[in-house]
């Protein structure tokens, strides 16, 4: 191991939308530190580098997943996942963030020394190379799923099968699937993206799913976005355009939850009428859940509906008993032969990139530690975390999350604190879920993410209306302790100055 460190000011685990987005925030309001994000992969994008499968695109509209400083120029309402790390990748390089990307470095661990208050942090390559990095704050912007290892159930007889069987995360770009007949497992927003772009060639594409999922259509290029953006200068259609969609998004979801069979209703007409005359809808498209218990999926101008009234694609609503070498048996009895099975049957969640967290020599697990804010962790000095909305577009948490991080660090510039962070104390706080939904990834694992309280500050909301209005009155000092590091000369005679307000 090379033991002399690189050293930044801040340390940015992640060249994703959440990392990219915080070098931005961060460089923005505290142009005096300097900083260094470190990415695992060999190219910007995180999650839209990750996943490489066919009809790979964002399930939200692409103005308010996109970065609110770097306008979307492109025509589409919905991108795909291609042109979204491209757009990032371009916003990097325009505002020179990818000058300080240390790409394929792997961070294996990250330890906290208050002696000195700083992190170290110890990474690999793929080559086997060892590096430090040391730094004074850390940005985790690694997401909340597990790269390396994706949901995978038993399929009994799946190693009989004779043809590909493969899983989204990892698509081998190899794969022919032309003319051939594909089953893909599983009804979720994956699902939802793959099937309608597996069709276009594919003999036949099967969508298999145990029980149906609510899903919504919306036109890839909005004809009033268009207006708006013809109207008005890029920057501002941009931010109108922005704040317009996220406007739709929160009024749908409380619409939704606030008169569930209403809106159970409406999406089931809809969904009749997109599709043929008699078509089983109830049985394939009505769920057992309430709309927005579980991510709503997004149909891609009626795509996948269109695709099933021309023939090319059809949803199974059955349980598989087993695999054999031609295709699929359903508990049912009935078989669905196949060629190719994808299984698009989720993630697993992870919290920090599952990176190594010690605290002066104990490591510490992230999981049994309070969310503070949505973006500190209990008692874990001079960290922050990057979380999005289960409800909403993920960056306009991440883009909230980057400018309190900014906020924080010029409040401790100002004041000469060297280090920060919450403290609940001895006072009781009841745990609710992280993630208020009630999807299979979440259910699978209730505790693999870091605890939320039930009020705040430690209250992880998925409302971005009140999270606003938190933002823009925020008390930094509530519930934090801010203080500095002894003086090297004296770090064994003399306390760290601290102070902590309530």
């Amino acid at each position: 191991m090379d033991g002399q460190a690189e050293y930044s000011d801040v340390l940015i685990i992640g060249a994703g939308i959440s990392g990219i987005g915080a070098a931005y925030r961060i460089h923005d309001r505290n142009p005096q530190l300097s900083y260094t994000i470190l990415e695992r992969r060999e190219r910007i994008g995180g999650t839209w580098d990750l996943f490489r499968y066919p009809g790979i695109r964002s399930d939200s509209d692409i103005f308010t997943l996109s970065l609110p400083f770097e306008p979307w120029t492109r025509p589409e309402n919905v991108a795909d996942g291609g042109d979204i790390r491209d757009y990032l990748t371009d916003a990097a390089r325009h505002h020179g963030i990818d000058r300080h990307i240390r790409f394929d470095t792997h961070v294996m661990s990250a330890e906290w020394d208050s002696s000195t208050d700083s992190w170290t942090l110890h990474t690999t390559t793929a080559d086997g190379a060892t590096k430090l990095y040391r730094g004074r704050f850390l940005f985790f912007g690694t997401g909340y799923y597990d790269y390396d290892h994706p949901y995978l159930p038993e399929f009994p007889g799946i190693d009989d099968f004779a043809g590909d069987v493969v899983h989204p995360q990892f698509w081998p770009e190899s794969l022919d699937y032309a003319g051939k007949r594909v089953v893909v497992i599983g009804s979720g927003a994956t699902a939802i993206s793959l099937v309608p772009a597996l069709a276009k060639t594919a003999a036949h594409v099967t969508m298999l799913q145990r029980s149906p999922t609510y899903m919504m259509s919306m036109a890839r290029i909005d004809p009033m976005v268009e207006a708006i953006r013809k109207a008005l200068p890029r920057k501002l259609s941009h931010s109108v355009v922005r704040a317009r969609n996220a406007a739709f998004s929160v009024l749908s979801y409380f619409f939704l939850r606030k008169a569930p069979k209403f809106g159970r209703w409406l999406i089931r007409n809809r969904t009749i009428a997109a599709l043929p005359e008699g078509y089983d809808v109830d049985l394939h498209f009505k769920p057992r859940y309430q709309p927005w218990d579980q991510r709503m999926c997004l149909v891609l101008d009626r795509d996948l509906f269109d695709h099933i009234s021309e023939g090319r694609a059809e949803v199974v609503t059955d349980r598989i008993d087993h695999v054999d070498a031609s295709g699929i048996v359903l508990v049912s009895g009935k078989r669905v032969d196949a060629d190719v099975i994808v299984t698009a049957t989720g993630l697993q969640l992870q919290a920090l990139g599952g990176i190594t967290i010690v605290v002066d020599g104990k490591e510490i697990n992230p999981t049994d530690r309070f969310v503070y804010k949505e973006y500190l962790l209990e008692d874990v000095p001079n960290m922050a975390w990057c979380i999005g909305y289960t409800n909403a577009s993920w960056t306009l948490r991440a883009d909230m999350t980057a400018r309190a991080v900014a906020k924080l660090l010029a409040y401790m510039s100002s004041h000469g604190y060297t280090h920060a962070y919450p403290h609940l104390g001895g006072r009781p706080m009841d745990e609710k879920p992280t993630f208020d939904l009630k999807a299979g990834y979440i259910q699978r694992a209730p505790h693999a993410l870091p605890k939320s309280g039930t009020h705040r500050p430690w209250n992880v909301r998925h409302n971005y209306v009140l999270d606003l209005i938190d933002h823009r009155f925020d008390r930094i000092e509530e519930s934090m302790v801010f203080g500095r590091a002894p003086a090297p000369t004296a770090k064994e005679a003399e306390p760290s100055e601290q102070t902590q307000t309530a």
